[in-house]
């Protein structure tokens, strides 16, 4: 369902604290320039978050901030479609409609399922179990073209194409085949300290992960501390995994090819590359910040982005569940 001639993107965060420099060079970064092609729907996917035990009064001022946080990224809300899940009802009306055409077997077979349980395990409820569903009723409700998707999300894609499939072999088509989009340079942003790994909010060392939110000086001291090895040349190849990290996140931010980074700092040691990294990730990160303070100064207008985003998010949504409601022989309203 191609939205006035354009194909439809859709992606959905959890509000977790502050986006990580990834979340910016793997995500936010790549949707701004799809922005142009498609009819892009971003959502703060709220209601994922609640499988874990929060206080109601943070958690909506986490909400907020996380919003306000895409915003600051650049997302322009008169081409994007930015809204909270919980404020199109039409999520949770379908995902309990995919969850009966869902296996066990398929939710057994989910790897974050198995690692969130062993770190929640006072709190292992039916939510963590079924979030899978929920995530494929957030793509098909809007008949998703394409979804930005890191590699640890690749599963809960497959699963939303297996179930689109299933439900179109069922009850007629009824749900477009979403793709997946993953860059190739930059898709995975690695952690400082452990560069065999993916940057992540939840890591315990805080030196391993860039947020936007940090300060400038807390930003140039993660950065001098960061992994590299005992080679001493910028080189991007596995067995530097350390400094291919650095070069990536370097690459991204200035546009400037592997090779011209390669070049440029031939011959020289790591204390200039990584001091250079870091004022490019200061001097990348420094507009963000003064756009987060200008709208967490105008939260009347940026109440007015997420309501009209939400009005315009349940109008698409509508027309899908109206076919779904119909298809499964529900009676009308």
């Amino acid at each position: 369902m191609a939205i006035n001639g354009e194909k439809i993107i859709f992606s959905g965060a959890q509000p977790t604290g502050s986006l990580t420099l990834g979340n910016y060079i793997g995500a936010i970064q790549n949707w701004k320039a799809l922005e142009q092609d498609y009819q892009c729907l971003y959502s703060i996917v709220d209601l994922h978050s609640l499988t874990v035990k929060h206080d109601a009064e943070a958690f909506r001022k986490q909400n907020l901030s996380f919003l306000v946080q895409y915003l600051a990224c650049g997302l322009d809300p008169e081409k994007n479609i930015i809204f909270f899940q919980s404020h199109v009802p039409q999520h949770s009306e379908l995902a309990w409609v995919l969850g009966c055409n869902t296996y066990m077997g398929e939710l057994n077979r989910m790897t974050q399922f198995k690692e969130k349980s062993q770190k929640h395990q006072n709190n292992i409820n039916a939510g963590l179990y079924t979030y899978p569903v929920l995530m494929a009723a957030d793509i098909l409700i809007y008949q998703t073209d394409v979804v930005p998707v890191g590699e640890d999300q690749k599963q809960h894609l497959e699963l939303a194409r297996d179930i689109a499939i299933r439900f179109n072999n069922a009850h007629g088509e009824t749900f477009i085949v979403p793709e997946g989009h993953i860059p190739k340079v930059g898709a995975k942003i690695m952690s400082l300290q452990e560069p065999d790994k993916k940057m992540s909010k939840s890591d315990e060392n805080l030196n391993s992960t860039i947020f936007l939110m940090d300060s400038e000086d807390v930003l140039l001291k993660k950065l001098k501390r960061s992994v590299t090895d005992s080679e001493n040349r910028v080189s991007y190849n596995d067995e530097q995994p350390g400094i291919k990290n650095l070069m990536t996140i370097y690459s991204k931010l200035t546009g400037e090819s592997i090779e011209e980074i390669q070049a440029k700092y031939e011959g020289k040691g790591y204390g200039i590359f990584k001091k250079e990294v870091a004022e490019v990730v200061v001097e990348s990160i420094r507009p963000f910040k003064e756009k987060y303070e200008a709208y967490m100064n105008n939260l009347d207008y940026v109440e007015k982005i997420y309501q009209s985003g939400a009005e315009r998010a349940t109008e698409i949504a509508e027309i899908t569940m109206k076919e779904v409601r119909n298809k499964i022989g529900l009676m009308p309203k």
